[in-house]
């Protein structure tokens, strides 16, 4: 499983419109950044009350990205 495909299936358990979920990977100089894009109304279900929830989905695919050889890993969560 890919880490696109592992944050969309974090991401995919707690939003309710989930055919809305784009998650993008794009390759800088400066490493690796995972984006996370959800509707406007499911951010605050992503985000959690204080942004727990948010930085434990941050958290888990840093975990995967390690577990993957792959080091230096930014995730962005925004809504569209």
């Amino acid at each position: 499983m890919s880490i696109e495909e592992f944050a969309e299936y974090l991401v995919s358990n707690i939003a309710k419109e989930t055919d809305l979920i784009k998650v993008k990977k794009f390759e800088t100089e400066e490493g690796t950044i995972v984006e996370i894009l959800v509707s406007e109304s499911d951010m605050a279900q992503v985000i959690g009350k204080g942004g727990t929830v948010a930085s434990a989905i941050k958290s888990l695919i840093q975990a995967k990205a390690y577990n993957d050889g792959i080091h230096n890993v930014k995730v962005n969560i925004d809504s569209f």
